[in-house]
Parts: C-alpha cells; sequence; structure tokens
C-alpha cells in the first residue's frame, strides 16, 4: 500500500496527525493507499509561506511567470504516466481515460501562459483635461482551492493555473476520496522549481479546512462541488470578506425536437450520461421530448442503455465505471426508489448490484414529471429522468423552470429556435446539437444555485485578479 505525504512550502512533510485518510480504489472498494492528515498547524504554515512566496511572484513580469507555468506544464507531461496510473486507481477511471485527463491538464497550463502578454488594463477618460483614469489588474495574493473528487487533476490545474499566471500563490485542498493524484502531482511541481511555498497541497479534515480557508492571508475561495460545499464556502469567505468562485451543482437539460436526428441523439445521450457513470457537472439529467418523438426515441434509448455494460475499467476500459463510494451509491439508488414511488416508470436499470465495487447500472425512467425530486434534485450518476413536451416554448420554460442553471442542450435544426433558445435559456452554457465539454477558451459559469463567477478562458483567468483605479493628475 502507498503512503502519500502533505506538500507543504516545497517539500514533503510527515505531519503529526494521527489520523491518516484511506484512499480506497471505487472499482473493488480495497484501500491501496493511505494520506496524512494535515494538521492546523500544517495549513497555518502553508498559508503563511504563499503569503510570503506571493509577494515577489507577484511582481515578477508576467511573461517570466508564464516561463515558469511552462516548466511545470514539461515536468507534468513528464510525470503523465504516474499521475494517470494514480488517478486511474482511486477514481475508477481507465488508465487511458486519467492519462487523457492529465495531458488535458498539460494543455491547460499552456494555454494560460500564453495569457503572460494578455492580461490586460483599462485608460478610461475623466471628466478632468489634466487627468487619465487607469484601471489596472493585481493579484488577489493567496487563493485556497477546493478539488472536487471526479475529474481531480484537470480541476486542480483548472484553478491553480490562471492564479498562478495572475500573480496569486496558492493551498490546494483534493477531495479525501481522490487525492494521491495530486500528491504526484506535486512532484511535478518539486521539479519545475517553483518558488517555495507558492504551491502547497494538503488533505485535511473540514474543520481543518475551515482553518485554512479563514486565514487573514487567504483573499480567493474556488470551489466545484455541491451547492451545500458552496454554502459552507460563502460562510468561510465572511471572516475576511475573501472573493468566492463557486462551481455548484447543476441538472443540465436536454430539449429534443421532432427535426433531430434521433440515432445521434441516442448515442450522444449515452455517452454523456455514462461518462464517469453520470459524475459529470454538466451531464445531461433532464430530456425534454417532443410528443412526436418521444416513444421512438424512449425505445432506442432504452436499447442503448441496456447494452451498456458496467464494471471494472482496469479490466475492460470501455465500461461503465463506479460511482466515487458507498455513500455515493446508496443516495443514487434511494433517489430512483423514491421516483418510482412517486410514479415514475424504470425502464431499465434501478437495482443495486452485488459484488465488489460502488457500481450502479445506467437507469432510464420515463412518465417523469417537473414537479418530481428525481428532475429537481442534482443526480449525479448514470441515471436519466425522460419528459415528454408538446410545444418548444413549453420545454424551454421547463428546462429553465429550475434551481440550477449550469449547462443546456437542444437539438434541433431550426435555426429560429436555436436562437430563440440562445436568447432565453436560464443556463450559463448551451450547446447545440452536442453535449457540453467545456472548451478552455470560453467561459464556465453557472447561473442561479449552480454557482458564482466561472472557471476558462479571459474571463475565468480575470476572476484571480482585482483592480486598481489610478488617477493621475497632470
Amino acid at each position: 500500500m502507498s503512503t502519500f505525504h502533505n506538500f507543504i512550502a516545497g517539500s514533503f512533510r510527515e505531519t503529526g496527525s494521527r489520523q491518516p485518510i484511506e484512499v480506497k480504489n471505487p472499482a473493488t472498494g480495497r484501500v491501496f493507499a493511505s494520506v496524512t492528515s494535515a494538521t492546523e498547524a500544517d495549513v497555518i504554515e502553508a498559508v503563511d509561506a504563499a503569503a510570503i512566496a506571493q509577494k515577489p511572484w507577484g511582481r515578477l513580469p508576467a511573461i517570466e511567470r508564464g516561463n515558469a507555468l511552462r516548466r511545470l506544464a514539461d515536468a507534468v507531461e513528464r510525470h503523465q504516466q504516474k499521475i494517470g496510473a494514480a488517478l486511474a486507481e482511486e477514481s475508477g477511471k481507465s488508465l487511458e481515460d486519467a492519462v487523457a485527463e492529465t495531458g488535458y491538464g498539460v494543455e491547460l497550463m499552456r494555454y494560460h501562459a500564453e495569457w503572460a502578454r494578455r492580461v490586460e488594463g483599462e485608460v478610461i477618460e475623466s471628466d478632468t483635461p489634466d487627468e487619465t483614469l487607469m484601471l489596472k489588474r493585481a493579484p488577489i495574493g493567496v487563493v485556497a482551492c477546493l478539488i472536487p473528487f471526479n475529474f481531480p487533476i484537470y480541476t486542480l490545474v483548472r484553478k491553480i493555473a490562471p492564479a498562478l499566471i495572475t500573480g496569486n500563490a496558492v493551498v490546494v485542498r483534493p477531495s479525501n476520496n481522490t487525492p494521491s493524484s495530486a500528491f504526484v502531482f506535486a512532484e511535478a511541481i518539486q521539479e519545475a522549481d517553483l518558488p517555495a511555498g507558492l504551491v502547497s497541497i494538503m488533505t485535511m479534515s473540514h474543520e481543518v479546512a475551515e482553518v485554512m480557508c479563514t486565514r487573514r492571508e487567504v483573499g480567493m475561495i474556488t470551489l466545484t462541488g455541491s451547492v451545500a460545499a458552496g454554502q459552507v464556502v460563502l460562510d468561510y469567505c465572511k471572516a475576511n470578506i475573501a472573493k468566492p468562485s463557486l462551481e455548484l451543482g447543476g441538472k443540465t437539460p436536454v430539449i429534443v425536437e421532432p427535426d433531430a436526428d434521433l440515432d445521434v441523439v441516442t448515442k450522444s445521450v449515452l455517452a454523456a450520461k455514462t461518462a464517469h457513470c453520470g459524475q459529470v457537472c454538466t451531464s445531461v439529467e433532464r430530456l425534454y421530448v417532443h410528443a412526436s418523438v418521444h416513444g421512438p426515441l424512449l425505445a432506442k434509448l432504452k436499447d442503448a442503455f441496456e447494452r451498456r455494460h458496467y464494471g471494472d475499467r482496469a479490466e475492460d476500459p470501455t465500461r461503465m465505471g463506479p460511482l466515487a463510494n458507498a455513500a455515493a451509491r446508496l443516495r443514487v439508488h434511494h433517489m430512483v426508489e423514491r421516483a418510482k414511488a412517486d410514479g415514475a416508470v424504470i425502464e431499465t436499470g434501478g437495482f443495486l448490484p452485488a459484488g465488489d465495487g460502488y457500481f450502479y447500472p445506467p437507469t432510464l425512467l420515463s412518465d417523469c414529471r417537473q414537479d418530481m425530486e428525481i428532475v429537481q434534485e442534482e443526480v449525479f450518476g448514470p441515471v436519466l429522468a425522460v419528459i415528454p413536451y408538446t410545444d418548444f416554448d413549453e420545454a424551454l420554460d421547463m428546462a429553465s423552470d429550475h434551481q440550477f442553471g449550469l449547462a443546456s442542450v437542444v437539438f434541433t435544426e431550426n435555426y429560429r429556435k436555436v436562437m430563440k433558445a440562445a436568447n432565453e435559456i436560464e443556463a450559463g452554457e448551451l450547446y447545440i446539437n452536442r453535449f457540453p465539454a467545456d472548451p478552455y477558451q470560453g467561459y464556465h459559469a453557472g447561473w442561479k444555485r449552480s454557482g458564482l463567477g466561472g472557471d476558462d478562458g479571459k474571463h475565468g483567468m480575470l476572476e484571480f485578479t482585482q483592480t486598481r483605479l489610478v488617477i493621475l493628475k497632470h
């Protein structure tokens, strides 16, 4: 069994904590690694070191920060197979997918490195003739990054790359479900010779996380997680009026019009719904199907879901993998059971498989209603609720009549309906005739309870800055 240590101020440390965190392979349920849990003293040291390292880092010309980020990208690329192997075992992903996720992280770092010469301010006209107003961008300081279990390497990079390029230091808490890949990633940080203290990575309890996030030096907290986790982070932010950046729950609606290619829809829905066992923030969770094609599409989906096998992806990478842990599997199953009791029909799936691992079958539900829990609450599993409609405006209303607003999808060839959705859908993203993939030059930001702020692209990078207005008399 492997043992990992926290990465604090440039070195790996064995902490004084007597509460090691066991890391399980969700495909087998077996413990394969142990991680030392950070103490309050550890996180205080890490935040203090970050605050010290940030000052000279923030004063560097941005191009030098860009060069350092390129060094890190190169080092991660050299460690790509090792990081991927750790990620595959802790997450249940196939080795190919885990290595690819690490590769996407490399490309994301290189993308953000290119912003070194593009962090822009503004010159604003003054009302006074001998005066100039300059709006400058400055780093926030120390950023606390809270990483989810579903894409632990890509999301880690998604947060630290824009934070670093804009002159910040970071302290990172990976998910206790998937921390081992983050510590292999930290080996690449050491190799890249970043300033000591600029990046620290530590696992910890919720109590210790609160100590870290509420330190005076922390000026921003960025989280990808649940709405409940976001509410906790907002409480943390109160301590120092720290800036929150939150990507929270999602409940992606998909509208299928009569002119949609049903074979394309079926293939796309199956891929999106079963990728990482449905544990994707933008995974389709609500399918609104025009009544004229509801029956044929439901039949195609039932056949496709029944043909989709699940199992240990280390043995067969073509299978759908497991949920994150036993609690997640039970939560998903109980939601399906409540939906059935509320009148939904289980077309396929909806049972707890026997054997090892936290698997759950692709589950298709028909006869669903807008007011059902299964339609209103995020499942975060391989469960799809299908609802018929008769009018496009009705479908748009149901898609937007919701607490979440992260991503949305429309399948149609009618450009007028596309533009209507583009102008009216209440979501941060709209995909036409394809499923979400979060292009990293775009802007991934949720409406409503799906979050505050956002990730990716120019606007995601600028989240990690604050402004300074300079009024220059001349």
